[in-house]
């Protein structure tokens, strides 16, 4: 006998779907999303896919034009600098050392910035006072300038600009994650949590987190543009990667000396750089767009 189904049964989803539903929803964040996973493949198959090695020197192809342009060749597509180094092959190495750096010093910064943020941001009294006005001191000074003073102390260097960018970022996270936790410490529910009898561990992470991923994640890709910028601008002013390194910042300053003569020797490298703050900046507008709804 067929089962007769009187009542149409409701299908709730989950967050994660209801997350991606508002996500997919938004063209540009998409396309931003796409455009992430693709600079992803770059930064770990970009020096396999590189036609030539980034310092290899062609004299016979010095400032060589992009292929597009009628005194270009395809070997070369988007043509060569003044040593007659190969564009395309230095800013494939280059995704790694700009984008891929910038993500690693995101997450060293986000794991240094949380615990510290979710301790002071669980405190109370003087102690989280005190803790408050401090992070605000600290981001009264731009990241970029924070950079370039660790990079004074420490010497110009990748290496050195990993700890800079990184000591300049954490300060935004922790700031960000003790106003959200501290917060959400005020609100009725976390008072009911701990008249249940619920011990401080459970309501940090039961109660308050589900509650502050939306703050993270947001701050986690506001920084991730942040990262791109601050290592760009330190190896434009020779206080990061040096030469001959094929950073994206350093490409653009040595390329200085030939900007009239070969302008793409600066604008490409340069394109590079917006094309990924831009896809960085466009899904974290997406995430944000999609995050609200479900907040509220």
């Amino acid at each position: 006998m067929p089962i007769n189904h009187l009542y149409k049964e409701e299908q709730i989803t989950s967050p994660l779907r209801e997350l991606w539903r508002s996500f997919a929803s938004n063209p540009f964040a998409v396309a931003g999303l796409w455009a992430v996973i693709f600079l992803l493949i770059l930064v770990v198959l970009g020096p396999l896919l590189a036609p030539f090695q980034p310092e290899m020197q062609n004299p016979n192809a010095i400032l060589l034009p992009p292929s597009w342009d009628p005194t270009g060749h395809v070997s070369h597509f988007l043509g060569t600098d003044d040593l007659g180094r190969d564009l395309f092959s230095r800013i494939l190495h280059g995704v790694r050392l700009t984008f891929g750096m910038s993500l690693i010093v995101v997450v060293c910064a986000l794991v240094v910035g949380f615990i510290i943020g979710s301790l002071s941001g669980m405190m109370r009294g003087l102690k989280s006072s005190i803790l408050g006005h401090l992070f605000d001191a600290l981001l009264s000074i731009p990241s970029l300038l924070l950079a370039i003073l660790v990079v004074a102390v420490t010497g110009p260097g990748l290496s050195n600009v990993f700890w800079a960018v990184g000591i300049a970022l954490t300060p935004q996270f922790v700031r960000a994650i003790h106003q959200a936790v501290h917060e959400e410490l005020q609100k009725e529910y976390v008072t009911a949590a701990r008249l249940d009898g619920a011990s401080s561990l459970q309501i940090f992470w039961y109660v308050i987190m589900p509650n502050v991923w939306e703050v993270v994640i947001i701050q986690t890709t506001i920084a991730i543009s942040v990262a791109i910028l601050d290592i760009a601008a330190l190896g434009f002013l020779n206080l990061g990667a040096q030469a001959p390194s094929s950073e994206w910042g350093s490409m653009i300053f040595q390329g200085l000396s030939s900007l009239l003569i070969a302008p793409w020797t600066i604008t490409i490298p340069g394109l590079a750089i917006l094309f990924t703050v831009l896809s960085i900046n466009l899904v974290g507008d997406g995430l944000r767009s999609a995050l609200a709804p479900i907040r509220n």
